[in-house]
């Protein structure tokens, strides 16, 4: 099976987690996944200040800069695997 291939699996299997995981696990899944699928992010787009969520998950999409396409769908990958195996699927 291909890196894209495994990317685009756990990230189907994301949305059928028994149950939802920590804030801090959501923003690592969030920040691989626009990582992988958009790049670095704008600092120009950083949301404003009173948008706490908004600003929370761009800081952490911010702090991925300079990883590779590969390296985050791989982080993303692994992250959705060990949430599997802590939490179930559906």
């Amino acid at each position: 099976m291909s890196l894209q291939e495994q990317f685009d699996k756990a990230a189907a299997d994301a949305s059928n987690l028994k149950g939802r995981p920590s804030d801090s696990d959501l923003l690592e899944l969030y920040a691989n996944f626009k990582q992988a699928t958009v790049g670095d992010a704008n600092p120009a787009d950083r949301p404003g200040m009173l948008d706490f969520k908004g600003r929370a998950k761009f800081d952490a999409w911010a702090a991925k800069k300079g990883a590779s396409k590969d390296d985050a769908m791989k982080a993303y990958v692994a992250k959705v695997e060990s949430l599997i195996a802590s939490i179930g699927l559906k």
